[in-house]
């Protein structure tokens, strides 16, 4: 093969583009290998997808090295990644960069070495030679570093000379590695007994007692030892193993030691309970599934596993899984918070001791660059972690969970390439002939409809479990708000949820309290002028943090001091309006002042370990009350927690987004689903404006089924999703009104192509303004397509640079 079709990482690609380059006969390039190679008056990374006997342009340029001399993706990882660049419209190599190890992204640096050409140096001037000097001075000199030497314009113009006449050579090698394996030191013993004691005895002629000391010691030991650890208990110096070294009676050897993310994670083994005979059923028919024939053309069932919070789904996963090792497969369970790796891995641990790896954004780079490893060395049988963890190197997947399979944290809205992690991992599934288990209490609309349409296998656990067996879910009030305002009630809590919280403190139990929104106030107003404080670079109100005191706002982190008077009056009748959860932290410290209270939500998370420490005080009832955002309503397993509180269903009701119904739905029922996973019943209490709204009555009564019913009724009427797939377009810009005119151009613009053209069926919502117009200091405008194939219409329409494309959105604000 002569040619190659490279991924070029560079903001100017496009879907699926890649560049062909001629492949030099002193270079073995196959197919996943990095490349670099020249693109315009540049030299960048590459990923090779494809090779040929033809080029595909005429006079392709050549490839200039190898980045590696081995694939660094997999074949079934370029296919993957094509179809992620064509499904989401992102550059190519975007989509194999979320394949590629930790660390490996470099820039290529020019380096120089003198020739063995034995070339006349005579006659070089005086800057040449202090070129040469300061290449001679290393083995291989960079670019950069003569161009501090002797100036940028001047080394480039010299090096170019004495390249020219053959003097020096240049190439191109990458950076330096930012990360790689970690070795200690060790020391072990290497002579003789009879020689150990002549020498001991010599040492302490010349007292040297502390080299006598740990040759005393490595005799004692059965093998080699840190070297950190003979310091440490010997309280000898390096100089003191040196010594011992030159005289060939020790050896110092680096031992590779991987940083390991669970270390400190104190993981105990669990029997295996009894399953439940749905549970039993599940399992058998997972287990079926994976251990079938080993035919990637025969594509294997996608489960959708529906049950009750509390029903035992974790159970299902874990004995799903040890029947695909036990058929020889490994797995992936993707989560939808990091937060909740702790708690996951616990569970996986225990029953796959030493097996299980972990992978997200919150290790170190060590620690991923280490896991990644690991995983790809065969050592783990299970990798856990949320979207990211989809793209581990494990080997002989057979089996991939998707726990809580309806949160929108499985698509990635914030760069390129916009993906969505459940339908990612179901063409994995394809490629990698693997079997796939989508979980959840609320099931994603869609997701619950393919499988009422027969494209899923549904398996449903009806009953929850608990320590004394079948449980009924939790009772639910619904406390209307309006009723509490005409009983002079115009605190956050009503009088109902004050009471029970009373009565579940006085039984020493605990109590979740959950707002979806941070702070004291979500916005200050002054009384006399109308004035709202409102951030300088985005279209929102500043929220007020009492802790900091200070105005915070929650999309670009600016923050100012909270004034004492109105900056457009000058009077100090400022108001402060709205709740958040620090409001409601203040709330409930005066009506329980001995309570003892949490709060979880970004403002308190502020460390590493910070979401594992709070959960385990939690949990060894070390609080009574945590109050917090929709952390507390994701998977969270807290058997004494007998009361959840919403404060307000109505936070995301009335959004301006087709979804926004089915998200309080699924919120209220997982946050209700904490309550009574313990020995003692539980109770919930549902605070809002709307106690008639069709979303608040069906997650009252625990109803999936009723509240389907009437949404998917709602899409089918509107031609949402699933009857329809939906494009989002955004465009930014610092001027307003140009923002507008871009957007009005692009609507023009796909508005001829669909008529000229051959994509039928599809309409366009907009252009309107963003919910939140200005962001960051920039205006954002937008539209969306819907239609059967949307994508299709945008193939036809060339988007300039400020235009952000959301293929499959799980919002529209």
């Amino acid at each position: 093969m002569n040619y190659a079709e490279v991924a070029v990482k560079s903001p100017g690609s496009h879907r699926g583009q890649t560049f062909c380059y001629s492949t030099p006969p002193r270079l073995d390039v196959n197919v996943g290998q990095a490349v670099w190679v020249p693109f315009g008056s540049r030299v960048v990374q590459g990923i090779v997808v494809e090779l040929s006997d033809r080029p595909s342009v005429e006079a392709p340029r050549e490839i200039a090295a190898l980045v590696t001399d081995d694939p660094v993706v997999s074949p079934v990882q370029v296919q993957l990644a094509q179809w992620i660049s064509e499904r989401y419209l992102s550059p190519l190599y975007d989509a194999l960069a979320l394949m590629l190890p930790p660390g490996f992204e470099r820039r290529a640096v020019t380096c120089l070495r003198l020739a063995d050409s034995g070339a006349d140096l005579s006659r070089l001037t005086a800057e040449e030679r202090t070129a040469i000097e300061t290449i001679r001075a290393n083995e291989m000199t960079g670019l950069p570093e003569l161009e501090k030497a002797i100036g940028k314009a001047e080394a480039r113009r010299i090096t170019d000379q004495l390249v020219h006449r053959g003097i020096i050579v240049r190439t191109l090698e990458p950076e330096k590695a930012r990360i790689g394996p970690k070795t200690v030191p060790y020391v072990k013993l290497v002579a003789e007994s009879r020689q150990v004691e002549a020498e001991k005895a010599r040492l302490h002629r010349a007292r040297a007692y502390k080299q006598a000391k740990l040759l005393e010691f490595l005799a004692d030991q059965t093998g080699p030892v840190p070297v950190s650890e003979v310091r440490r208990r010997l309280d000898c110096s390096a100089a003191v193993v040196k010594a011992l070294e030159n005289r060939h009676l020790v050896s110092v050897e680096r031992v590779r030691m991987r940083r390991d993310p669970l270390a400190h994670v104190d993981v105990t083994s669990s029997p295996v309970p009894v399953l439940t005979p749905s549970q039993d059923t599940a399992c058998e028919a997972v287990g079926e599934a994976v251990a079938g024939e080993d035919d990637r053309r025969a594509k294997r069932p996608v489960f959708l596993l529906f049950g009750v919070t509390g029903s035992g789904k974790t159970e299902v996963y874990l004995q799903s899984l040890s029947r695909a090792i036990a058929a020889g497969k490994r797995g992936i369970c993707l989560i939808p918070e990091i937060a909740l790796t702790r708690q996951t891995v616990e569970r996986f641990a225990s029953r796959f001791p030493g097996r299980v790896a972990v992978l997200h954004s919150e290790l170190s780079p060590g620690e991923r660059f280490d896991e990644w490893q690991w995983i790809a060395e065969g050592n783990a049988d299970i990798v856990i972690g949320p979207r990211s963890a989809l793209f581990a190197p494990l080997p002989d997947l057979g089996l991939i969970i998707i726990d809580e399979e309806h949160e929108w944290t499985y698509k990635q809205d914030d760069k390129s390439p916009r993906y969505h992690a459940r339908d990612v991992a179901l063409r994995l599934a394809e490629l990698k002939g693997a079997v796939v288990i989508l979980g959840s209490a609320t099931p994603d609309v869609a997701s619950f409809h393919r499988a009422k349409e027969g494209e899923y296998h549904l398996l449903e656990l009806k009953e929850r479990i608990t320590p004394l067996g079948y449980s009924p879910l939790p009772d639910v009030d619904i406390v209307d708000l309006r009723e509490e305002l005409k009983a002079g009630n115009t605190g956050p809590l009503s009088r109902l949820l004050v009471a029970a919280m009373r009565q579940t403190l006085a039984q020493r139990q605990q109590a979740i309290l959950f707002l979806n929104r941070r702070g004291t106030a979500t916005f200050v107003r002054c009384r006399n002028c109308g004035f709202v404080f409102r951030c300088p670079r985005c279209s929102i109100a500043l929220t007020y943090h009492s802790v900091q005191k200070r105005l915070v706002c929650h999309r670009c982190r600016y923050s100012a001091p909270i004034a004492r008077i109105c900056p457009q009056c000058s009077r100090p009748y400022l108001r402060f309006l709205g709740i958040g959860t620090q409001r409601i932290e203040e709330e409930v410290a005066h009506f329980f002042p001995e309570a003892r209270l949490l709060r979880w939500d970004r403002d308190v998370i502020t460390s590493r370990y910070a979401h594992e420490e709070l959960l385990r005080d939690f949990r060894e009832h070390k609080a009574d009350v945590l109050i917090g955002t929709q952390m507390v309503a994701k998977g969270l397993d807290l058997p004494q927690v007998t009361l959840a509180g919403v404060i307000s269903a109505d936070t995301g009701l009335n959004f301006p987004d087709f979804r926004s119904g089915e998200h309080t739905f699924q919120l209220l029922c997982q946050v209700a689903g904490r309550a009574g996973r313990g020995i003692k019943a539980g109770r919930v209490i549902i605070q809002t404006y709307s106690p008639d709204n069709y979303t608040v009555q069906a997650a009252a009564g625990h109803d999936y089924a009723g509240f389907h019913s009437r949404e998917i009724e709602y899409r089918r009427r509107f031609r949402y999703p699933p009857f329809s797939r939906l494009v989002r377009l955004v465009y930014t810009h610092v001027n307003e009104n140009a923002c507008r005119r871009e957007a009005e151009r692009v609507y023009r613009l796909i508005s001829q192509a669909g008529r000229g053209g051959d994509v039928a069926g599809f309409d366009i919502i907009g252009p309107v303004p963003a919910f939140a117009l200005r962001a960051r200091g920039r205006y954002r405008w937008q539209l969306f397509i819907r239609g059967q194939e949307p994508t299709r219409i945008l193939a036809q329409v060339a988007l300039p640079r400020g235009w952000t494309v959301d293929v499959d959105p799980v919002g529209m604000v």
